[in-house]
């Protein structure tokens, strides 16, 4: 089989330029292959994408940091084969001959993201199966009303830190913190929440000099709160990994931990960010979304379509010598997961501006048995943070032209640097301690209602000159008893032993019921 990569392995031996280095700042490398990385590809990625369809398909191969050759996988079908078979396409980065003949160092900048670690998504088989397991499960565990109202509270919290400055950063201020402050909390970590666990979480993906040094602190944190929860289990993700029945060691739960923190940090933020780009930036989106045309899950759909928080994901290694798209992949071989380019493919989105409402199809989330597992957390975070900002701020307005805006990528995301936007200046509100992450197990008399609805049904008003309104209607069939109606509000509180009347509308007639009767027994009797 013949190979692309007229750069031999074994030919970039030596340390790896600096990404800021000048000579990563020409698009095409050694064998006339394009980067990866570098302004051309941080600038536009879209137009990337484009050349290196127009020149080789649905696979096309590239040049990553110190120009180490790997496949980017382009095509949308091409894509999902990709992650649905993994007995041709594994996820164990060993496989990779980049590390096996030396041609990558281990402080290569995106060592971060391609060492091996004990960890399902470096796993096949059963070792994949009963970690992925630990963490299915463990997630499950989540109640997502719960995680709702810890967005709607962090959420209001961090409006009333800029609210009567008429001015905010919605990067900085708000899309970067708010995802951080959500899964420390449901991670069971709240203490380590600050500003340098914000800024190693989003260095570790950039390829930075720093990346290695920036993991090393979040695994420390880590590590920290794991053997802490051996000690002391409380009502956390953090626990039930430690506790679950695969029997994981602590090196396996912290690492799964880093994994689902950063995995899920980078991808809401991002989400959220472009989210709030297309709306102060698109009118006809905005007159959509402020309309009710739209709901913000449908918006959040659509930019995951159009804006995919990760771009690609590297990555996957070859198990033999095989062909994918037409080309021949050798054994060892690399091979990147084309998030954005998928997405856009002209093949299943001939129209790229049509609106892919309802569509799920998008490969936002990978695919095969290494979809993403939290991204309902992730939509429930963009959803309900969103959501509550423009609740908030209604007026926002984007501070600069567009043309301005500015993003820093690489190979597996993009995200703005600045989202400035202009309000009118408020007050700001309370917000009120949220219950446990836990799913709530109340206990309750078999009597009581229970409503999930979170507003009260109104007071039905009173004519003028009508009488007043009748007493509590007592329980049936058991006499002297008064019905109470158990509402739980947002803050996962209860309301107990009111009345049920004046929270339940009352019938127009309360001879409502003998009328039917009567109607029923006339048409029995053939009247």
């Amino acid at each position: 089989m013949t190979t692309p990569f007229h750069y031999e392995p074994g030919a970039a031996q030596g340390p790896v330029p600096p990404p800021e280095c000048p000579a990563h700042g020409l698009g095409i490398g050694p064998g006339g292959l394009r980067r990866l990385y570098g302004p051309e590809a941080e600038r536009d990625p879209h137009g990337l994408y484009d050349k290196l369809r127009a020149e080789h398909g649905s696979v096309a191969p590239v040049l990553l940091h110190g120009d180490v050759p790997a496949w980017l996988v382009l095509g949308h079908s091409e894509n999902l084969h990709l992650t649905r078979t993994p007995s041709q396409f594994s996820r164990d980065s060993r496989r990779w001959r980049a590390l096996q003949d030396g041609t990558v160092a281990p402080d290569h900048p995106l060592a971060p993201i391609f060492t091996w670690q004990p960890v399902c998504v470096f796993a096949d088989g059963a070792t994949h199966e009963r970690q992925r397991g630990a963490v299915t499960d463990s997630m499950g565990r989540i109640d997502t009303r719960g995680v709702r109202r810890h967005v709607n509270r962090y959420s209001n919290r961090l409006v009333n830190d800029f609210c009567q400055e008429g001015r905010v950063d919605l990067v900085s201020q708000f899309a970067e913190r708010l995802p951080m402050m959500v899964m420390c909390a449901i991670l069971g970590m709240p203490e380590e929440y600050n500003d340098r666990m914000v800024q190693a979480a989003r260095d570790m993906t950039r390829g930075t000099a720093t990346a290695v040094a920036s993991n090393a602190y979040v695994l420390e944190a880590l590590t920290r709160l794991v053997q802490r929860r051996r000690r002391e289990p409380a009502d956390d993700f953090a626990t039930w990994l430690v506790e679950h029945p695969a029997g994981m060691n602590d090196q396996e739960v912290s690492e799964h931990l880093r994994l689902i923190l950063i995995a899920s940090y980078e991808a809401t933020a991002n989400l959220i960010a472009n989210v709030l780009r297309m709306v102060l930036t698109d009118p006809r989106f905005r007159a959509r979304l402020s309309g009710g045309h739209m709901t913000v899950p449908e918006a959040v759909e659509q930019t995951l379509w159009d804006e995919p928080p990760f771009t690609a994901v590297f990555g996957r290694w070859a198990v033999g010598d095989t062909e994918l798209g037409g080309k021949q992949i050798k054994a060892g071989d690399a091979l990147i997961v084309g998030i954005a380019p998928a997405n856009a493919d002209p093949v299943v989105r001939p129209d790229f501006n049509a609106d892919m409402e309802g569509n799920r199809a998008h490969l936002a989330f990978s695919g095969g048995p290494h979809e993403c597992p939290g991204q309902d957390i992730g939509r429930a975070i963009a959803d309900v943070g969103v959501d509550a900002l423009l609740m908030r701020l209604p007026d926002l307005e984007l501070a600069v032209d567009e043309s301005e805006l500015s993003w820093i990528g690489n190979i597996m995301s993009r995200h703005l640097v600045e989202l400035p936007a202009d309000f009118a200046a408020r007050e700001p509100q309370d917000d009120k301690e949220p219950p446990s992450m836990g799913r709530p197990n109340l206990p309750r008399q078999d009597w009581e209602v229970q409503s999930t609805v979170r507003h009260t049904a109104p007071t039905p008003g009173r004519p003028p000159g009508a009488a007043p309104a009748p007493a509590p209607m007592g329980v049936p069939g058991v006499p002297g008893v008064t019905s109470t109606v158990t509402v739980t509000d947002e803050s996962g509180g209860t309301s107990a032993g009111r009345s049920a009347a004046g929270r339940i509308p009352q019938q127009r007639s309360e001879a409502a019921p003998t009328r039917l009767w009567r109607a029923v027994s006339r048409w029995w009797r053939g009247n």
